[in-house]
């Protein structure tokens, strides 16, 4: 995430026990020097409401808007609105917490960049499948994508399977299972074996 402007710093140390409100208005230099983003532009409203308590401290974020994104079909940006909540309680202490919605503060800290939390929720927000609406996709794209993709999985008109032939390997392997069946049976891997004398014995009463 990029370096925060003060716009997105809270310094939580001289505000008073009780509850905070703030806005941030989220346009595209929010996402300047982000690396691989998935939102190019931005016209959402975060509200935040920042709670102090003796304790602790809980971050209530709601946004609502809407962002502008690559499609997952044409890779042409494309308009999605989007709206989304997310709560964060912030601790003191040394201890590494496993629970994403809890986050635990140095001590000694006095400010929360609270840019970081907002871009996650704005990641979070999309929609799982973004594309456009039917007959919005970029022409040239779906001709490739229709030409190359869809047409490589039909199969040709002109292939006719030939079902025989898929059978011709074992119809003539010249395989006589029946005869391996019987060489097994005439074998007897005990034959070779040395008797036991009192086996021998037992025999010999006959």
């Amino acid at each position: 995430m990029k370096k925060s402007t003060n716009e997105f710093i809270i310094q939580f140390v001289g505000l008073k026990t009780g509850t905070h409100r703030y806005e941030f208005n989220i346009d595209k230099t929010f996402f300047e020097g982000v690396e691989n983003t998935l939102i190019d532009d931005a016209n959402v409203l975060v509200e935040l409401a920042f709670e102090k308590k003796e304790t602790m401290m809980i971050a209530e974020f709601s946004l609502s808007g809407t962002v502008t994104t690559p499609c997952d079909r044409c890779n042409d940006p494309m308009e999605v609105r989007i709206h989304g909540d997310y709560r964060i309680v912030y601790k003191f202490g040394t201890e590494v917490s496993e629970d994403e919605n809890l986050v635990i503060l140095h001590p000694e800290s006095y400010e929360l960049d609270v840019s970081a939390p907002i871009y996650e929720l704005l990641v979070i927000s999309l929609p799982a499948r973004r594309i456009h609406p039917e007959g919005e996709c970029n022409e040239e794209v779906m001709d490739l994508y229709n030409k190359y993709i869809v047409n490589a999985n039909q199969p040709d008109e002109d292939e006719e399977w030939d079902e025989d032939e898929d059978w011709d390997d074992d119809e003539d392997s010249g395989e006589d299972w029946d005869d391996e069946g019987d060489d097994d049976d005439s074998e007897d891997p005990d034959d070779d074996k040395p008797i036991d004398p009192r086996w021998s014995a037992l025999k010999n009463l006959n």
